[in-house]
């Protein structure tokens, strides 16, 4: 057998071997060039998070069923790509309610935001606003309708409605977002009570924070969060009066029971625009929101935060879209957490998906860069998804392009 010569390399063939990548003195900037998925970020959140505020962005209700079933879902997606195409040029630009859309994506709304990072909803509506997509601004948030406008004055942005027990204030909800220039009203169907979120009680999740002793020596390691918080203007609910008490209890005593079809109809009256109803679980539903005037209806079973073992929405598309397709756009949310999860969601008939964890990950790791970084993974990896699929633009998506696993026959042995 042969032996191999050697020799001493020199140092000109080392040179190549030993170039040292370059020392990024932003710690925010170190921190994210680190971040290739949305998982990244949200073990980046983890870290500098305190425990409360993490597990209200990061939990569901109950024993999580639903929360977990909806990432489930997405896992048993098998694609059927198609090869020889050109996929020189990737367009991932949209149109919704007449809106063009850069991105078939949009964030949205959550409550209490800048509990999890101080610039809160601001960082979002601008990040959107750069991104060419949609930002919907919570009615629990924490900037006021007028901030973001003034913020993102040229962005997407849609406003968020829970109807309260006190409909004057609803009203003038919807007046103040009508005079600021929102786009779109975003009705939210699904909580008539709050769900059980047993990591909130076992936190002791109250705005503002409660200082238990637990508390404090959770936060001992995050004191980056604690500075934030504390020099800052105080955390307070933009669109409605103070609380002290905890988040099951504000939306237990703030969310009307009573709201119906009817209600939804005059609502759509009263704002004169694209309404959305998000919180949509079932076909029969999907039939009643067109026919009382919703231009859109939005799957979604709140992440998996109100009624544990609802259905998945992902599961639930085919058959709405079936059904409302032709007289209205039907959105999802729920789950997504990966380019490919909204790409699969497009192609099985949703005309936009909704990121809500993927977007605060985002924030907790770094504020407004931390949100341009979730948004250019999904980015990056719908644009590498669609490629390897062999689609160009986003109207080339379709159900041929995929199989769920769960619900395939089983092959010939």
């Amino acid at each position: 057998m042969a032996k191999t010569k050697r020799q001493f390399p020199s140092p000109r063939d080392l040179a190549p071997f030993l170039k040292f990548k370059r020392f990024e003195f932003n710690a925010t900037t170190r921190r994210l060039n680190g971040a290739f998925t949305i998982e990244d970020l949200r073990n980046i959140a983890k870290r500098r998070t305190p425990q409360a505020p993490f597990d209200y962005t990061d939990g569901g209700a109950d024993g999580e069923v639903t929360m977990n079933r909806a990432r489930d879902v997405f896992r048993q997606i098998e694609w059927r790509p198609r090869i020889l195409r050109d996929v020189s040029s990737i367009d991932l630009s949209t149109k919704t309610l007449g809106l063009n859309m850069e991105l078939p994506f949009g964030i949205a709304p959550t409550g209490f935001t800048r509990l999890m990072q101080t610039e809160g909803e601001i960082a979002g509506a601008q990040s959107a606003q750069e991104a060419g997509i949609p930002f919907c601004l919570s009615t629990m948030g924490t900037r006021s309708i007028e901030e973001v406008s003034d913020a993102a004055p040229k962005g997407h942005n849609w406003f968020q409605l829970y109807m309260w027990t006190d409909r004057d204030k609803s009203m003038a909800l919807i007046e103040r977002a009508k005079a600021a220039g929102f786009e779109v009203l975003v009705l939210t169907v699904d909580v008539p009570v709050a769900g059980d979120r047993l990591r909130d009680k076992r936190n002791g999740m109250t705005i503002p924070p409660t200082l238990t002793p637990r508390t404090i020596i959770n936060a001992i390691p995050r004191p980056a969060w604690w500075m934030n918080l504390l020099t800052t203007e105080p955390l307070k609910f933009s669109s409605l009066d103070s609380w002290n008490g905890t988040v099951a209890e504000l939306l237990d005593n703030m969310f009307d029971p009573t709201v119906s079809f009817k209600d939804l109809a005059w609502i759509v009256r009263q704002w004169d625009g694209p309404v959305v109803v998000k919180g949509v679980q079932t076909v029969e539903d999907a039939v009643l929101c067109v026919k009382a005037g919703a231009s859109a209806v939005q799957l979604s079973n709140h992440g998996g935060r109100q009624l544990d073992r609802a259905p998945v929405p992902f599961e639930v598309l085919p058959q709405v879209v079936a059904e409302i397709g032709m007289d209205a756009e039907v959105y999802l949310d729920g789950g997504i957490m990966h380019g490919a999860d909204i790409v699969a969601s497009i192609a099985a008939g949703a005309k936009l998906t909704f990121i809500g964890k993927a977007y605060l990950f985002g924030l907790m790791s770094g504020g407004r860069p931390g949100v341009d970084k979730a948004i250019d993974i999904l980015r990056g990896q719908m644009t590498r998804t669609m490629r390897l699929l062999g689609v160009n633009e986003i109207a080339e998506l379709e159900p041929a392009l995929l199989t769920h696993l769960a619900k395939r026959p089983e092959r010939l042995r």
